[in-house]
């Protein structure tokens, strides 16, 4: 593996809203920063911004989407081939209200927001390792207390549901699930697993909600701009006093306490034995 003289953080979906912010304030901190979005047209104006603010490590595209297994495969590999460290994961890109399957077969919402993530960090997990300390941040939402259970049934079919809003919440519950999995997965590597939840922000992860429905969900969940939201994500990314602190979960800026299923040991191992297994990275999880 080259030696890259700079930190390297990989963010998905870093082309708007969060996501970008979280590129952009890193990148002003002098990390070198891999934006991982499906549209190299999107995202281009982030990377001549970022460019332009640290001229000394540019900022590089993958492709990615979340929704198919190979493209997840291409974008990892891609990387790895870069030969650069990878010192922050930021598991960041979502979707909300979509209905349907995802490329690779699975209830979109968890297709997207879950299983691509998992596959991604699997195949990350040795870059990882080989530049701890590092850090995986995935970025759940509150709405994971309103999943009332995970069926593994449910998300190998299309959504069910008019509106995608509980197949969200099963997929939000889903990273809150892995991200501390993965804080027992990977016990004593040198990386560090967060889990945040920004607030309920307004951002193009609720793109494909009925417009109609778009205004009161303004008004009901009192959505927050981008960068208060990116606040959570940036703090368990860069902040020292964290160090140490795997498995925990964040919400605008706080520690905070997931949903009594976000706790269940039991059900996080049931969900990794399955997302490894559909993802065929069993042989990577121990």
């Amino acid at each position: 593996m080259a030696v890259e003289a700079v930190p390297v953080a990989l963010i998905t979906g870093a082309n708007s809203g969060i996501g970008r912010v979280t590129a952009e304030v890193l990148a002003r901190q002098g990390y070198r920063v891999v934006l991982a979005c499906r549209s190299q047209a999107r995202t281009q104006p982030v990377l001549e911004a970022i460019l332009a603010a640290n001229p000394a490590a540019p900022p590089q595209w993958l492709a990615l989407d979340l929704g198919c297994f190979d493209s997840v495969q291409a974008c990892a590999a891609q990387f790895l081939a870069s030969g650069w460290p990878l010192h922050r994961l930021i598991l960041n890109a979502g979707q909300g209200g979509g209905r349907g399957l995802s490329a690779s077969g699975f209830e979109r919402a968890f297709g997207i927001n879950h299983l691509g993530h998992f596959l991604l960090a699997q195949l990350l997990r040795e870059r990882l390792c080989q530049s701890a300390p590092a850090r995986v941040v995935t970025v759940a939402s509150a709405l994971h207390h309103r999943a009332n259970g995970l069926d593994f049934d449910a998300v190998r079919q299309p959504t069910r549901s008019l509106t995608g809003l509980p197949e969200y919440a099963v997929s939000k519950l889903s990273n809150v699930l892995f991200s501390a999995e993965l804080a027992r997965q990977w016990a004593g590597t040198g990386v560090d697993s967060y889990c945040v939840h920004p607030g309920m922000v307004d951002t193009a992860v609720w793109r494909r909600v009925p417009r109609p429905l778009r205004p009161l969900l303004r008004w009901a969940w009192g959505w927050v701009p981008a960068e208060q939201g990116a606040r959570t994500t940036l703090m368990c990314a860069t902040d020292p006093a964290l160090v140490g602190q795997t498995g925990r979960y964040y919400a605008r800026e706080r520690e905070a306490t997931p949903s009594a299923l976000g706790q269940d040991e039991a059900l996080a191992r049931a969900l990794w034995a399955h997302s490894a297994a559909w993802t065929g990275t069993a042989g990577l999880t121990s």
